[in-house]
């Protein structure tokens, strides 16, 4: 039993990168030029920590009464709960892991009664099944904001928006300024050179991204992980909701701890590096629910008093959650109440915020919020980063859901990349025919699929108010024949004198509201071009046009 613990530490290792490369391969690394109509990502579906994520998979099923493709793969996770305990928290989820991580860095003061204490189980654990309460009961009415909670959805937004770009612009400056610097001696810029092609082909972005509220992600993932330096694993113990879903089901776990109080002497060694909370004490009832199969107890236990076995039919153990009556029904209660209270708001329907552009192929925005769970993937696929966390455009319910932010990056007409890595359905996967904004690849008879549409300020374009020779929109306008067209006038310059300018106009049956002309529009400060969600596919009702028989 000594070993496990190496074992855990060597799993937490492995499971630990593996998240991080499908993290680094959802991202497409290449050029659009070279890669034509067919944009694709090294690893086709790298959603696979959070197909297997049981909480998403539930949230899923209650939300939409149906299981998207893909999410069997929690069963992977689900089941072997049912028979050895919460294996997940302690041994596979990555925030475990980097809260396992931090919680070591104790300072000495801390290894005395004080940590022991803290390592004891409390009455404040049962929050996460509180939390779970209120995430499934809102799951059941239509809404996964809770998803915001999820450790893999949070741990993937938090790396996606914040800490990834913040590393690749801290690895870009580096190598680039050593391959650069006149003062460095000609071998060392050599080698800076072969480290700066190394480093670019295999970790850096083809364009350095960057996403609105990155401090504020960022911030949030060093809070909850400082919080280990007060309390061990404070968000596994008292947040997690998924922690918390694990916990159920491990109570019909097979798989206990067996203990001896002859042997103990009281060293309470057991305590100390106790990840769950779960008191493994000889002479206190074990809490299975609470056990993250971390196994330092039975590690640091010198009198062999601990053991985990099969079928210890220890008469000492309380298997289930210790969840009051009251505290469940203020579970179900919040959630039941949440999302009237949420969607009573305008954002949904009756005063949408006009630049709420979703990606392409996200489902109707009641459809697109009982699925989106906040990961972020579709954040990290997209080429152009033009897909950015959601604040108040959507409401309180859609923070940190993806919006086009077409001054940031425009929708690739090649690119269907959103879809693909999408692990809930929110974004439903489409191909490029079936986009249809490249012609030579669309499906017969296929509609394109519009996001928006372009509208002109005329007193900020070049050509109207300036009477100055612009057609970056134009150019840049991607479909065919183009949405944008150049018609010829005469104005009059400052000195009197008349002048031809082509005046740009846009046909709205024909734009598709990617954002490549406000995002190349020459007026930095407030484009003269800009794109709103008004006539976008996936509603019926934010149209300005008629249909035309």
């Amino acid at each position: 039993m000594s070993r496990l613990p190496k074992l855990r530490r060597l799993s937490q290792l492995l499971f630990m990168g593996l998240f991080l490369v499908h993290l680094h391969e959802t991202e497409f690394r290449g050029s659009i030029k070279t890669a034509g109509n067919d944009i694709r990502l090294a690893i086709p579906y790298p959603s696979i920590f959070l197909q297997s994520d049981p909480l998403v998979a539930i949230l899923n099923v209650l939300s939409t009464h149906a299981l998207y493709r893909g999410l069997l793969w929690s069963l992977t996770v689900l089941i072997p709960t049912f028979f050895l305990g919460r294996f997940f928290c302690g041994w596979i989820c990555p925030l475990g892991t980097l809260n396992h991580f931090v919680s070591g860095w104790k300072s000495e003061h801390k290894r005395g009664p004080e940590r022991l204490e803290r390592n004891r189980y409390k009455n404040w654990q049962t929050w996460k099944y509180a939390l779970l309460i209120v995430a499934l009961v809102s799951a059941l009415l239509g809404s996964v904001w809770t998803g915001l909670l999820d450790p893999i959805s949070f741990t993937v937004r938090s790396l996606t928006a914040s800490w990834l770009p913040a590393l690749n612009y801290a690895l870009a400056a580096m190598v680039n300024g050593l391959s650069r610097s006149s003062v460095a001696p000609m071998p060392l810029r050599s080698l800076g050179s072969f480290v700066q092609v190394a480093v670019t082909e295999l970790l850096l972005s083809f364009r350095q991204p960057h996403f609105r509220q990155t401090f504020l992600l960022g911030a949030l993932l060093v809070v909850i992980l400082g919080l280990n330096l007060g309390i061990t694993r404070f968000w596994c113990r008292a947040l997690c909701p998924l922690g918390a879903l694990l916990g159920i089901a491990s109570r019909w776990s097979i798989l206990g701890l067996e203990k001896n109080a002859g042997k103990c002497d009281d060293c309470n060694r057991c305590l100390l590096d106790c990840q769950g909370g779960d008191d493994p004490l000889p002479n206190a009832k074990w809490r299975q629910a609470e056990c993250h199969l971390c196994f330092n107890c039975v590690g640091e236990c010198k009198e062999g008093a601990l053991r985990f076995r099969f079928f210890s039919g220890s008469g000492g153990t309380i298997a289930g959650p210790s969840l009051a009556r009251r505290r469940a029904l203020a579970g179900v209660a919040l959630g039941a109440a949440m999302l009237p209270v949420l969607r009573s708001g305008p954002a949904l329907a009756a005063a949408r915020d006009p630049r709420l552009i979703r990606p392409p192929g996200a489902l109707d925005e009641g459809s697109f919020l009982a699925r989106c769970i906040r990961c972020g993937a579709c954040l990290k696929a997209c080429p152009n980063n033009a897909l950015q966390p959601a604040l108040w455009e959507g409401g309180v319910e859609g923070v940190w859901s993806p919006v086009l932010v077409p001054r940031i990056g425009y929708c690739e007409p090649s690119c269907v990349l959103c879809g693909q890595v999408c692990p809930t359905g929110a974004i439903w996967e489409i191909t490029v025919g079936e986009k249809a904004w490249l012609p030579a690849s669309a499906a017969k008879d296929a509609k394109p699929v519009r996001l928006g549409t372009a509208f002109y300020d005329r007193g900020r374009c070049l050509p109207w108010a300036m009477a100055t020779e612009c057609i970056v929109c134009e150019e840049w306008c991607p479909t065919s024949p183009k949405a944008i067209y150049l018609r010829p006038a005469e104005v009059v310059d400052e000195a009197g004198n008349p002048k031809q300018v082509r005046q740009p106009y846009l046909d709205p049956d024909r734009c598709v509201g990617c954002g490549a002309c406000e995002f190349a529009c020459p007026v930095k400060d407030r484009p003269a071009v800009y794109v709103t969600a008004i006539g976008e596919s996936r509603s019926r009702t934010n149209q300005i046009l008629l249909a035309r028989k």
